[in-house]
């Protein structure tokens, strides 16, 4: 049976996004994998432009309210800005708690090319992170 993990950061438009894309495509033999925010927004677009370039369509995920996973068990919940750890410090219904702050790349400022580059950074670190983390299946 896989493993239920839940993604959570404050707008669900990028971090918990490209993580939740991240973990489905690199082990969602063995996940199943969602996200969700506490304000929830819409998918950046630049995340979905980042996310493109290693192979990987979110272009279809969609921002979700943490509401919508009420009630459901989850083996993991990993929280990935300091926000959403803060509002949602305890979301029931999880066996384990993992909190793993990345940088938020939707408030970067610059040219179109300056903030690419800062969504590749984080989405590289976020891939870094969830390969250490998730591979002991």
């Amino acid at each position: 049976m896989k493993k239920k993990v839940l993604f959570i950061c404050i707008h669900n438009s990028a971090r918990s996004q490209i993580a939740e894309g991240l973990l489905r495509s690199m082990y969602g033999n063995f996940y199943e994998v969602y996200s969700a925010g506490t304000q929830a927004t819409k998918v950046n677009p630049y995340a979905v432009a980042v996310m493109k370039e290693i192979g990987i369509d979110i272009s279809k995920q969609d921002s979700k309210s943490v509401n919508e996973f009420t009630g459901i068990k989850f083996d993991c919940i990993v929280t990935v800005c300091d926000n959403a750890k803060e509002t949602c410090p305890f979301f029931p219904g999880g066996n384990e708690y993992i909190h793993k702050r990345f940088d938020d790349p939707s408030e970067f400022n610059g040219t179109g090319d300056e903030i690419t580059g800062g969504f590749r950074r984080v989405r590289d670190e976020i891939r870094t992170w969830v390969q250490k983390t998730f591979r002991d299946f």
